[in-house]
């Protein structure tokens, strides 16, 4: 995993102690020496990973650390703090500051190593889906990401896996000022109630008698609907080797017994707003990809979309040798609606003729505006004969009811002109069948409009 670490700490033994361990791993490493020196290179280098000392001359930890989160530019930076301050109040005030976990010295290497690959494998998400909002951004389709953002006040949803009623209570009790929590006891039914219901996060606690509970964060990593579902596992002082393969396993965070309730307040909240973030950042992907192929006025796809997944459809017709087809319409004489009632009037007739297309196709056909008042269907393992029979279904649908336009009350009788093509003889590429519905459209309206031509075979 190559990834850049700036690591900042006042005393240069300390500072080539860790550089070392990790120059191992393969790591690129920068240091600094003080809080000032940390926040001007990050100011000018990609940094994606910080282990920050607290106690620094100048301006300590905390600050640097709030500073960092404080940054557009660099909130996004994990940030551990490595530290002697081993008191619960200093953990909770780093966690405060921003920080995404703490490191006792003197430096345990397994849980360095570990946790440092696992805030990267997370840094990599967030950051995919932080340059697909912003090309959002740049594509000129929004501010998406302030969709969902108003549920930054709102209480948690937590669920709880914990084996013992006793500590339930406890969590439950700790938690109830910011979270909602659903305690259970039994980690398979806990599994299907996050896979069915949303959540904010997960916490495991690792005291059940006769159950792994890293088989339940194994379960939740396989599954599509907890891929990206924060957990937060409680272990036993001195469990190593478990916080080291539940940060392998995607883990996002630990806590050890006794739980202080402050850190777990903290740490609780600190994966909540992170997966509340993310949710936004995949909120506004979505949303794009959306954009970028769907048309705005009817909701079918766009001119875009055919082109790319013409040629995947094709191509799986022709490894298969199954049939493709694919029709063509255009409206008749729809530059008299527009010319009459406007392109308001117009927009109506294009949206209603797309709820009849829509309404007329299976679910397995991709229905697209090509441009203007023209549209595609594509028809995958459908011969001429069927092809045909569903262009004339579609035909019919458009001539049988008349079109309402809701702005003036008119009532307007539609046509539309269909050609048809199917992938046999000479048709190799996804262009020629193009070109063989398009002329059989031309056919279609030469001779007379309203009705339906097939391509030559």
């Amino acid at each position: 995993m190559t990834a850049r670490i700036l690591v900042v700490d006042d005393i240069p033994a300390n500072v080539k102690l860790l550089e070392a361990r990790l120059l191992a791993e393969y790591f690129d490493v920068m240091t600094a020496a003080d809080g000032h020196e940390a926040l001007a290179i990050c100011e000018r280098n990609q940094v994606d990973l910080i282990l920050l000392d607290i106690m620094m001359p100048g301006i300590d930890g905390f600050e640097v650390c709030e500073r960092l989160k404080a940054s557009q530019k660099t909130a996004h930076i994990p940030v551990v703090m490595v530290t002697a301050l081993d008191q619960p109040a200093d953990r909770v005030r780093g966690l405060k500051a921003g920080a995404d976990d703490f490191l006792t010295k003197p430096v345990n290497d397994l849980q360095l190593i570990s946790r440092v690959k696992s805030l990267l494998r997370l840094k990599t998400l967030s950051d995919e889906l932080r340059i697909r909002a912003n090309t959002a951004h740049t594509m000129g389709v929004g501010d998406l990401m302030r969709a969902g953002e108003g549920r930054g006040d709102e209480a948690g949803q937590v669920l709880l896996v914990d084996g013992r009623a006793n500590s339930q209570e406890r969590i439950v009790r700790a938690l109830k000022p910011v979270a909602d929590v659903l305690a259970l006891s039994d980690p398979q039914a806990a599994l299907f109630e996050a896979a069915e219901n949303v959540f904010d996060l997960v916490i495991v606690n690792a005291n059940f008698d006769d159950y792994d509970p890293l088989r339940l964060c194994s379960q939740l990593r396989s599954l599509e609907r907890t891929r990206f579902l924060p957990i937060l596992i409680i272990t036993e002082q001195g469990a190593d080797d478990m916080v080291v393969r539940a940060l392998d396993l995607g883990v996002n965070d630990y806590i050890v017994r006794p739980v202080d309730p402050n850190e777990l307040v903290a740490r609780s909240l600190t994966q909540i707003r992170r997966k509340r973030y993310n949710d936004r950042l995949r909120a506004s992907v979505k949303q794009t990809i959306e954009l970028a192929v769907t048309d705005p006025l009817t909701g079918l796809y766009n001119r875009r979309y055919l082109d790319n997944h013409l040629n995947v459809l094709f191509n799986r017709s022709m490894a298969r040798g199954r049939p493709l087809s694919m029709l063509i319409t255009d409206i008749d004489r729809f530059k008299q609606v527009n010319d009459t009632y406007g392109h308001d009037g117009g927009d109506e007739v294009l949206r209603e003729f797309a709820n009849r297309v829509r309404s007329t196709i299976r679910g397995a056909d991709l229905a697209c505006r090509y441009g203007g008042e023209e549209f595609v269907v594509v028809m995958p393992d459908t011969s001429p004969e069927v092809a045909a029979a569903v262009a004339e279904r579609l035909r019919a649908a458009v001539e049988s009811a008349p079109f309402m336009l809701k702005r003036s009350g008119e009532a307007l009788n539609v046509t539309a002109s269909f050609g048809i093509a199917s992938r046999i003889g000479a048709v190799l590429t996804p262009d020629q069948l193009m070109k063989q519905a398009d002329l059989a459209l031309y056919e279609a309206k030469k001779t007379g409009r309203n009705r339906v031509v097939a391509a030559a075979a």
